[in-house]
């Protein structure tokens, strides 16, 4: 795309002939970036795991409570309303660019003068340079959004991906270094910083646009209410999701929280890996088919059927596995994260689907919606983690799963598919089976248990893994629907290695 015309990176007409070929190619490219990436975050945090002690996690997971909060500040959904516009404006991107611009620098401001009271909260001085370290990452955070944006817009996956792994291999490469200098939490302050300001540099070399000078643009209020609606649901939704991490932190101590933050971020490692880029392509592809219901409900189903057949067998292998993983990476000393582990380990079975409704309501433009959703959702969350609190932090990590499972998660496909083309139905059609196949590789990975019992931790992994991927094919195989699955992923393989259409194939779920 030539860099002397910004309506080059605006425009999206020219994708409209091949999206679901854009779409899916981009997956791969995506795909292939975060297999990197994964191996990259899973690598430094083992290292990291071993280098610096639990209660260094804790105290940097106090930080990132408040820092975590801010951070949806610096985009105010401006970004999400970028790529789901069907038509939008060079000054119209220009002025939102400011504005995130303009967010990144009070952010800055703003948590580099609230370091003193966050450490007057917990009652650690330590905290306060930990948080004035973590300023700096969010005014270079607000010269990204808008570069991003438009690169996703573009369906430019593969530059995306250079940049990510690109940043992300620079910031741990900083942060191991730091930790073998014996700089405690200091490295993990390195790797937020430093994966910041590679990112920025990333994204404004990968993308040609430059913002104008600041006026006002016609238009800007609806993209503004668009915006408001997301970061009021990220509002209420940050709360309720880092209320536990306070509970924990201020009734049971650095040490408990910083066993159940591994165990959660271990947990979420290849979960974000998976579902964060295929909604990153999901949402721009269904956002350009939202006018043909048809279309749009069978691409939706079409990907959430083949992530289902991914997440959920691994949710077999983390849940059924949770002692060798754990033990295999971390070590004895995060023994009392095991428990934790496996409890939280129990809700990828419906955080999956529950994260992709996310990508109905932006892309059918029902963020007021999402917004009222979150105010719901946050409040059973919320009772949860309060509920769980007494028995610590295996409680909240229980009590959780348990609500999120039973209650929250049905109401919440309730809510979704009030309006648009995706009902109530399809969801539970099209996870019978993947969930079957998930049966399927628990049930193999018991019988290793039984039979084939070994006391590495290391090689029980790696035999857990080709086990519970032999017990889903049996599955797989003796469903006629579970067939169907199969034949349509590698039909979706075929068709982009020989470069065709993608719509050429039945591009129908088996459900």
């Amino acid at each position: 795309m030539p860099r002397h015309n910004p309506e080059t990176y605006i425009s999206t007409e020219h994708l409209e002939d091949d999206l679901e070929g854009q779409s899916v190619r981009g997956g791969t490219l995506t795909a292939i970036a975060q297999i990197l990436k994964s191996l990259l975050e899973m690598g430094s945090t083992f290292i990291l795991a071993r280098l610096i002690a639990p209660e260094d996690f804790g105290l940097f997971g106090m930080v990132i409570i408040v820092t975590g909060f801010l951070t949806m500040f610096k985009d105010l959904g401006l970004a999400m309303a970028t790529i789901q516009r069907e038509k939008i404006t060079h000054a119209q991107v220009s002025a939102l660019f400011w504005i995130n611009l303009l967010l990144g620098a009070l952010i800055t401001l703003v948590t580099a003068g609230s370091s003193w009271v966050l450490a007057w909260v917990f009652d650690e001085p330590r905290l306060v340079p930990i948080a004035l370290g973590l300023a700096g990452a969010f005014f270079f955070g607000g010269l990204t959004v808008q570069h991003e944006a438009l690169l996703r817009r573009q369906m430019r996956f593969g530059r995306l991906a250079a940049v990510e792994v690109s940043a992300m291999a620079i910031s741990v490469g900083l942060a191991v270094a730091v930790a073998l200098a014996g700089g405690g939490y200091w490295a993990l302050v390195v790797n937020s910083v430093a994966l910041a300001v590679a990112s920025c540099l990333g994204v404004w070399i990968a993308c040609g646009w430059r913002p104008a000078r600041p006026e006002k643009a016609e238009g800007l209020r609806s993209m503004l209410a668009f915006g408001a609606d997301m970061t009021g649901f990220n509002f209420v939704n940050y709360f309720a999701r880092n209320f536990d991490d306070f509970l924990i932190g201020r009734f049971h101590g650095a040490q408990q929280l910083g066993f159940y933050q591994m165990a959660y971020k271990i947990l979420m490692i290849p979960l974000r890996q998976i579902n964060h880029p295929v909604g990153q392509i999901a949402i721009p592809a269904l956002s350009r088919v939202a006018n043909d219901p048809a279309r749009y409900r069978q691409m939706y189903l079409r990907v959430l059927e083949k992530l289902l057949l991914v997440t959920m067998p691994l949710g077999a292998i983390l849940v059924a596995g949770a002692d060798w993983l754990i033990l295999s990476v971390l070590g004895d000393a995060w023994g009392p994260a095991i428990p934790i582990f496996a409890a939280l380990g129990l809700s990828i079975f419906t955080q999956t689907i529950g994260n992709t409704t996310g990508w109905l309501f932006v892309s059918q433009d029902r963020t007021r919606e999402l917004f009222h959703w979150g105010l719901l959702s946050s409040g059973l969350v919320a009772i949860s983690f309060a509920l769980g609190i007494y028995w610590g932090a295996l409680g909240v990590a229980i009590a959780y799963t348990a609500l999120g499972i039973i209650l929250r998660t049905p109401l919440l496909l309730w809510f979704v598919t009030r309006q648009g083309p995706i009902k109530m139905g399809d969801f539970y059609r099209t996870a019978f089976i993947p969930f079957s196949a998930a049966l399927g590789g628990a049930t193999a990975l018991l019988a290793q248990r039984i039979y084939l019992p070994i006391e590495s931790s290391v090689a029980n992994v790696a035999l857990a893994i080709p086990t519970c991927l032999l017990g889903a094919l049996l599955v797989l195989g003796v469903l006629p629907a579970g067939r169907r699955a199969l034949r349509d992923l590698i039909a979706l393989v075929g068709y982009l290695r020989a470069g065709r259409d993608i719509s050429e194939s039945t591009g129908e779920p088996s459900a």
